[in-house]
């Protein structure tokens, strides 16, 4: 019975922390197969468009919207086609969040369909025999005879004539990758962002922490100054809700009024920031600092040798740029990380849709919703049963002379958790779900068509694979941010996961760089195993039932409620952690006792859900949790000294890792306020 309140403690600390509203690049999944019938056989050209349409936040409303939608030109249109025919076209930017026309939502939809539809296969590029589908093209190589030869002829004569290559490292990817490039740049590498579009962010807020801002100042990536001009939106904190219906206000505990339980958690995700003044902001003080943006510059592949360096593929028409690292951070779409992942489908997703809105109460929009639930589970039929969770963030209030009460702008998502079966519903059925439910989950408006002015539609798959973080299967060549899948299975990805390990891995790779330590098992340190990481893949099961398999429609609310009333009353040294990523074994270990109190007949239900392979593999996640942590107080501080006097430059690289490895694999990076 001792498991109940393991799970069920477990489960409520990784899907509190799973949020972070859209960052920018956990985009759209183009893994789909096309004519192969392939998982990853999708070229880089093919729609990767995410969510969100970049009207500016506070247009005035169209004559269509004043008019309630009515145009002989809309008959037999959806609703969501109407509505996101109407919302503004302009300043699309990339990634989650950056497009969202009806024609990015239609190829968002075909390629969901696609990657449903495909079947995972083993794929081994070294053998000859090779019983799968090879990738279409490939995008990297270490082949000489392969591969764009220009890109190999600018190596060999930077090798011969012993010159420098181009930069010490270039980013893929620039929208999260600025981040990366100024941490290093700080630290004396020679670096240059490579972006395919012009470098912008979104004009959509991201939702962050100030404590997570403020780790971003002291490493001097942000400064004060960067802070004050990009936050937005500032409000008290958010409330966290579990109800098989909708009543609000709600007291009580889940047995108490048999409803479900609600809590309000002070300073997390309350803060809005605009992703375009933070961008650019940072890559103009990154280009100060010598660092070199190159936009309009979409890459074509990249060519890795050992010995020489690595080259990017610019095209026929441009020369190639040759680093001796290269940075994936071209978010879930990378096609580096399609190709090594070629032949697999992933283990899970995190399904997202939503909009941007005016029109809501002003006066009751003053805090968010970091994760709430007003419904049981949803049987789909054919489709199978899905949770719906939603979240919610207050707009334009709390900074710059805008006060609480003063915006009926807020945007609202509706998320679920399940696998990538073919019989798993379409995106459209998750929209007109959205659509449909929204007028309950913000009862202050009737009718979405003629309440609200939208001003940005939302939408996204976030697929998930359980070999998290992924190492490097090439030379000079490492993922990070979304792209490594390095964020939990449960969350969006994007900024607020990159922020967490920016100093590590920033860290890591200027000294990977110093020494020359770039073979892939090298690189691999940096991308190594976290136990709270993978302990998190029996939650997203958890959240999701299998097509065919009938659960209990309370299940999810009931096991949520009891868990956020114990962490509740363990206070915040609990809750904060959870609520920002973070599973720590103290809190974890905590809330057992206090959870099994609570709900002692819950556990039967729990293994027959979740399946004993699912929680022996769980079981020995946590007991690694339990031995990082006992490694990184106990064992770290005593030979910390002796590993910064070791003369073997690798050997004291990869003691490192292994500590950074014990940190984060436990949560003891999390600094706890004072």
């Amino acid at each position: 019975m001792k498991f109940t309140a393991v799970v069920s403690a477990g489960l409520a600390a990784a899907l509190s922390c799973r949020c972070y509203a859209f960052s920018p690049v956990a985009r759209i999944n183009s893994i789909a197969p096309s004519r192969l019938s392939s998982p990853s056989s999708l070229s880089a050209e093919d729609g990767n468009d995410a969510a969100s349409s970049s009207a500016l936040l506070d247009p005035p409303k169209s004559e269509a919207v004043a008019a309630g939608y009515s145009s002989a030109a809309d008959a037999g249109k959806s609703l969501t086609q109407r509505i996101m025919e109407r919302t503004s076209s302009s300043a699309q930017a990339g990634g989650a969040g950056g497009a969202s026309t009806w024609d990015a939502f239609q190829r968002a939809e075909s390629n969901w369909s696609r990657l449903k539809s495909s079947r995972a296969f083993d794929y081994d590029a070294t053998r000859i025999d090779n019983p799968g589908v090879p990738p279409p093209q490939l995008f990297v190589t270490d082949d000489g005879a392969a591969g764009n030869p220009k890109c190999w002829a600018r190596l060999r004569s930077s090798s011969e004539s012993k010159s420098d290559l181009d930069y010490d490292v270039t980013i893929c990817g620039g929208t999260l990758g600025i981040f990366i490039a100024m941490a290093l740049q700080l630290k004396g590498v020679r670096v240059a962002v490579v972006e395919a579009g012009k470098l912008m962010g979104r004009e959509q807020e991201w939702n962050i922490s100030l404590k997570e801002l403020e780790e971003l100042v002291e490493m001097g990536v942000l400064t004060n100054e960067d802070l004050e001009e990009a936050i937005t939106t500032e409000f008290p904190g958010c409330r966290a809700g579990f109800k098989n219906s909708e009543v609000t206000p709600l007291e009580g505990s889940y047995f108490d009024n048999e409803i479900g339980y609600e809590c309000f958690t002070p300073g997390v995700l309350n803060l809005g920031i605009s992703p375009s003044i933070l961008i650019a902001n940072v890559a103009k003080r990154f280009q100060a600092a010598g660092g070199t943006v190159l936009e309009r510059s979409p890459l074509k592949g990249i060519v890795v040798s050992e010995s020489m360096g690595a080259a990017l593929d610019m095209g026929e028409d441009a020369e190639p740029i040759t680093a001796r690292l290269v940075l994936d951070c071209m978010g879930n779409a990378s096609p580096v990380s399609r190709q090594q992942r070629h032949g697999l489908k992933p283990d899970g997703v995190c399904a997202v849709v939503g909009s941007c809105a005016g029109g809501y109460d002003k006066e009751s929009n003053l805090i968010g919703d970091i994760i709430y639930t007003n419904t049981e589970i949803q049987d789909k039929g054919t489709n199978g049963q899905l949770q719906y969770f939603w979240e919610a963030f207050p707009v334009g209030i709390g900074r710059k002379g805008k006060e609480p009460g003063s915006s009926d702008v807020k945007t609202t998502y509706m998320f679920t958790y399940m696998d990538a079966s073919e019989d798993r519903p379409s995106l459209t059925t998750l929209m007109d779900d959205y659509w449909e439910q929204l007028p309950i989950y913000q009862p202050s408006i009737s009718d979405v068509e003629r309440d609200l002015d939208v001003k940005r539609v939302l939408f996204a798959y976030f697929p998930t694979f359980t070999d998290s973080p992924l190492k490097p299967q090439w030379r000079r060549l490492l993922a990070v941010g979304d792209a490594s899948g390095i964020q939990s299975p449960l969350s969006f990805g994007g900024f607020g996961a990159l922020t967490r390990h920016l100093d590590r891995i920033s860290s890591a790779i200027a000294e990977a760089v110093e020494h020359d330590l770039l073979h892939k098992s090298d690189l691999g340190a940096i991308n190594a195993y976290t136990p709270n990481l993978s302990a998190a893949w029996m939650f997203q099961k958890a959240m999701s039932a299998r097509v065919g398999k009938k659960v209990n429609p309370k299940f999810v609310n009931r096991l949520l409620a009891t868990n956020f009333d114990v962490m509740n009353d363990m206070g915040p040294r609990t809750m904060m952690p959870f609520l920002q990523d973070v599973v720590r074994i103290d809190g974890l270990a905590g809330s057992l006792a206090r959870s099994f109190v609570a709900d002692p007949m819950f556990m039967p239900e729990i293994v027959a859900h979740v399946g004993i392979p699912t929680l022996a593999d769980w079981l020995g996640h946590v007991a690694m949790i339990a031995t990082y942590n006992a490694l990184h107080n106990v064992a770290a501080p005593i030979i910390t000294p002796f590993v910064d006097k070791m003369e073997d430059s690798r050997e004291r690289f990869l003691w490192r890792r292994r500590m950074d490895a014990w940190k984060f694999g436990s949560g003891n990076d999390y600094v706890f306020e004072e």
